[in-house]
């Protein structure tokens, strides 16, 4: 039995800044570990006070958008809506961590997501293990990929990848982020508000619920700035083509029953679809509109000897990276299997880090053009591969919900 971890990059504001979280061991013959990245919230936004100010300097309802069925639904978790505009959605009770599938809420928080915050969610990265052995396997699975040099995008990012982005949410362990891509709605062709992303993005999985103030930022940092650049970057530089807040959220039964912080127990099924809305006006356009780009999503892509290239696109944020910056990594696919039971997983060679989670990887589809036909999922720590869910009739069936839940919207 191997300890293995999580590629979290935890930052608490108060107890866990410089040091590490302890590693969990789990009876898995694998070193893999999630790639999504977690970073705990500055000082000043870390959660514990409830009568802090909001966001951008205003304490009042102005900044805080809560629709009718997601009050009665807060207050069905015993959500005190008056605290919850005052601050209180800073704090986890682990009472009222929202577990059913049907619980996701997200209140738009207007101007939460500002500048340093979200440049502030990448900070101090943990550091795994030192293993990528996957002896465990029992299925087919491919040799070991050869690490391939992670490839900055060339910037401006909406020029070369107009459907990527970054998503950036809360979790009980502080800020969180991970990337994501927008795809196309069948219900609204060429007005979608659907975006691709891994389970573990919106959801903890076994023993948490869904995470909060989840927002996607199409084309992150464009013009591709350092860090330092960016201190002092207006917002309109930084999400030039806005702030959208997720409404609604769906992810497999299997994340939620199995997916979990440490090895790959989930990982088959780790996608997500997030329904989006315009933190502002964005006069009445879509996501798709604005980008002016949507995938379109293969749910039976060729079999993976048929597959020349994959390229997989994200913002890695765990050491040598940061969180600022767009990377791809295009390489021939191999075979992952964890279980017999589950499915097959995509590999690649790939050295992007936590961060990358839920950026999308393309492909040419059935009908010979570019489609998108996995995401980042889990990886191991020594960041030489990434491995991705083969999108089946499972995932068909939550992006087909989620198509059909906003059909007359």
């Amino acid at each position: 039995m191997r300890p293995i971890r999580p590629l979290f990059t935890v930052r608490n504001g108060r107890s866990m800044r410089g040091r590490t979280s302890p590693v969990a061991a789990v009876a898995l013959g694998a070193a893999l570990v999630l790639t999504a990245t977690a970073c705990g919230p500055s000082d000043d936004n870390a959660g514990g006070d409830s009568s802090s100010s909001q966001p951008g300097g205003s304490n009042g309802d102005d900044k805080i958008q809560i629709p009718d069925a997601w009050k009665d639904k807060l207050k069905e978790n015993g959500i005190d809506l008056d605290e919850w505009k005052n601050g209180a959605w800073k704090n986890w009770n682990k009472d009222d961590w929202l577990r059913e599938a049907g619980d996701f809420v997200n209140p738009i928080i207007e101007d939460l997501w500002d500048p340093d915050r979200m440049r502030d969610a990448d900070k101090n990265p943990d550091r795994g293990v030192d293993d990528n052995d996957i002896s465990g396997d029992q299925g087919v699975t491919d040799p070991t990929p050869k690490p391939v040099e992670a490839a900055a995008v060339k910037a401006p990012y909406h020029d070369q990848v107009a459907e990527s982005g970054k998503l950036f949410f809360d979790s009980p362990e502080g800020s969180m982020v991970c990337s994501a891509t927008v795809v196309k709605d069948p219900a609204h062709p060429g007005k979608s508000n659907m975006v691709w992303t891994a389970g573990h993005c919106v959801h903890a999985g076994a023993k948490g619920g869904w995470y909060r103030n989840m927002v996607f930022v199409p084309s992150y940092n464009n013009s591709g700035k350092s860090a330092e650049e960016l201190q002092n970057a207006p917002k309109e530089e930084v999400a030039p083509y806005g702030v959208w807040w997720g409404d609604w959220a769906q992810t497999s039964d299997q994340w939620i029953e199995q997916g979990g912080p440490t090895g790959g127990a989930g990982a088959p099924y780790d996608f997500a679809v997030i329904h989006v809305k315009p933190e502002k006006g964005s006069e009445g356009k879509s996501l798709e509109e604005t980008v002016g780009s949507a995938l379109p999503v293969d749910f039976n892509a060729p079999a993976v000897p048929q597959i020349d290239t994959m390229t997989a696109t994200g913002y890695p944020a765990a050491p040598p990276f940061d969180g600022q910056k767009l990377f791809q990594c295009a390489d021939k696919p191999g075979r992952l299997s964890l279980t017999k039971p589950d499915p097959t997983m995509y590999r690649v060679g790939c050295t992007m880090t936590g961060g990358s989670s839920g950026g999308g990887w393309v492909a040419k589809g059935q009908d010979g053009k570019p489609a998108l036909v996995s995401n980042t999922s889990i990886g191991p720590v020594t960041a030489g591969w990434l491995a991705g869910p083969r999108l089946g009739k499972e995932a068909k069936g939550i992006y087909s919900a989620v198509s059909k839940k906003f059909a007359d919207k």
